[in-house]
């Protein structure tokens, strides 16, 4: 569980940067109950890198001790060192920035940093999911293929990824991301620039012409705003979990398969005949921060919990 999540493919290319720099401490930032942060932590003990995390919250926290609940506990027992910020100095600076600024302290300390970008979504993570594609082939032949592929898009570089490499490949599936926190042009955008980072120039001849917009499809499902759950979102995820054992987070994968479900009721004549693979990104331990949204949730709709009668000897 410590290293789950579609963070960790990437995090393979990244990490083997670091080692093979000779660095001796990686940083990265993410939210408070950031999945990347929490994978990047425990991946940087394995190789035996420090980690340093810069993690966003409110202001009337950002002082305080933040806790232990979800992504928090794996962290803070894998010995990160946590550089707390509130969301507005996040909004204000900007990840690169603070990425750089913790960078030079620890450099004026005679550190050497490895700093990794948010959600590990630069060109070199993408290769990651470009990767993935091969796997994802193979294993589709053996229940007669797919045509799409659908997953949750936060930081890019995995719907980056699976686009080119699906696009790349004789798979050709269709790719739908669902962004849950920024707007679809700025996803295809930034995707644009992770595709020119691989020396994969959008519109030009490897790609036939193509963009970010011709490989994927975006899709805005943020609702009420990023790791901010709906009783709809959260109802879908309760039974989804319930129906098939697949719990999904509340963050990523709930609001996407949320999204998903309600354009193929919607719009079904456009899914009809379709064989769509979800690609599930993790997160489990986000559910920990919903509690107080899932408790009321699950006394409603969830089975009963009972007291059984023991036949005493």
């Amino acid at each position: 569980m410590q290293m789950s999540g579609n963070k960790v493919r990437k995090l393979e290319f990244l990490m083997a940067e670091a080692v093979a720099g000779g660095h001796d401490c990686v940083i990265t930032a993410g939210g408070i109950q950031s999945n990347h942060a929490r994978a990047t932590a425990v991946a940087a003990r394995y190789l035996g890198l420090e980690p340093h995390l810069i993690l966003r919250t409110s202001r009337q926290a950002v002082d305080s001790d933040p806790g232990l609940v979800g992504n928090l506990l794996v962290e803070r027992m894998a010995g990160a060192t946590l550089h707390m910020i509130t969301k507005e100095e996040y909004g204000k600076v900007g990840s690169p920035a603070l990425l750089e600024q913790l960078r030079q302290q620890l450099v004026s300390e005679g550190r050497k940093p490895y700093v990794i970008p948010v959600g590990g979504s630069n060109s070199l993570g993408v290769w990651g999911y470009v990767q993935a594609i091969d796997e994802i082939a193979t294993q589709s032949q053996q229940f007669g293929g797919i045509t799409d592929i659908a997953m949750a898009c936060g930081s890019g570089g995995t719907t980056a990824g699976l686009a080119l490499g699906s696009y790349l490949s004789p798979l050709k599936a269709r790719v739908h991301a669902y962004g849950v926190c920024d707007t679809p042009d700025y996803f295809y955008d930034y995707i644009d620039g992770l595709l020119e980072g691989l020396g994969v120039a959008p519109g030009g001849p490897l790609l036939g012409g193509a963009d970010a917009r011709s490989l994927l499809r975006a899709v805005q499902a943020r609702g009420a705003g990023y790791a901010i759950s709906t009783e709809e979102e959260l109802r879908t995820a309760q039974a989804v979990s319930a129906a098939t054992g697949v719990v999904l987070d509340p963050v990523y994968s709930g609001k996407a398969v949320h999204a998903l479900l309600r354009e193929i009721n919607e719009s079904p004549d456009e899914w009809r005949g379709r064989t769509v693979l979800f690609v599930h990104t993790g997160g489990l331990l986000g559910m920990y921060d919903k509690l107080d949204q899932l408790d009321p949730l699950l006394q409603a709709h969830g089975p009963p919990v009972r007291r059984m009668q023991v036949k005493l000897p």
